[in-house]
């Protein structure tokens, strides 16, 4: 299998609350043949400032990372939000920007969620492999990851791994309520709508919800909890890693 050579890009709520997923997509990376690199000058991809309409301090943090990561071929991130950070606002940001936009557009056609990178560029097959017991699993479609055009690949994935029980959930692609600040801003709008989404996993019957934004993990495990639905909130990159015996826990 070619080698790629791919930075990641781990996000600032992976980092500080599932730095296990880190660790598991950059384990699954080299599994499959990629030669991983993790810039340590990294910070925050700017759209806490951006969605709450700082735009001046949001272009430090974006011309901070073009010039961070622009040195390599691909970048990978486990969050489909700041995928499209860096891919959609950045152009409205700095696309037009003669110093930058020459270098939004060449970052942002190499920046990738990990699902994408897995189906498109690495074309990879999970058929190989099975978790240890038979576990019924069901899937929360976030909307930054449909904004960037990534919707059924991670099921598809999910279903080629064996002993997974993939359970459809209903309003799948129902946004969860966290929205990032919206959750702060409005929150009795946010309160109904996570409690309709723990109600409709409630439903399924999974033991497992997976889901690929931080953000909307928290809030939606955070809700189960509250809510009293037995439910465990993993990103798809742990149910991959215990599937390929991958220990996300020694280093």
């Amino acid at each position: 299998m070619p080698q790629h050579d791919v930075a990641l890009f781990v996000t600032c709520l992976t980092d500080q609350f599932y730095p296990h997923v880190g660790v598991a997509i950059t384990k699954i990376l080299e599994r499959f043949g990629c030669r991983v690199h993790f810039p340590q000058a990294q910070t925050c991809c700017g759209q806490p400032f951006f969605n709450n309409g700082y735009h001046d301090q949001t272009r430090d943090l974006a011309t901070r990372f073009l010039e961070i990561f622009e040195p390599y071929p691909y970048v990978v991130t486990p969050s489909g939000s700041c995928a499209a950070m860096v891919r959609e606002q950045y152009e409205q940001l700095l696309g037009k920007d003669p110093a930058w936009g020459p270098a939004v557009h060449r970052v942002g056609a190499k920046t990738y969620e990990f699902v994408e990178f897995l189906d498109k560029v690495l074309k990879v097959d999970f058929t190989q492999f099975n978790l240890p017991a038979p576990e019924p699993v069901t899937y929360h479609y976030t909307c930054h990851l449909r904004g960037i055009g990534v919707k059924d690949e991670g099921v598809k994935m999910l279903r080629q791994i064996g002993n997974v029980e993939f359970r459809q959930m209903e309003k799948t692609d129902q946004c969860c309520g966290f929205g990032g600040t919206f959750a702060v801003k409005y929150p009795a709008i946010s309160g109904a709508i996570v409690e309709d989404k723990a109600d409709c996993i409630a439903a399924t019957g999974a033991t497992t919800l997976v889901c690929n934004d931080a953000g909307c993990s928290m809030n939606i495990s955070g809700m189960c909890h509250r809510r009293g639905v037995d439910v465990k909130t993993k990103h798809i990159a742990e149910l991959m890693a215990e599937a390929m015996k991958i220990d996300t826990a020694a280093w």
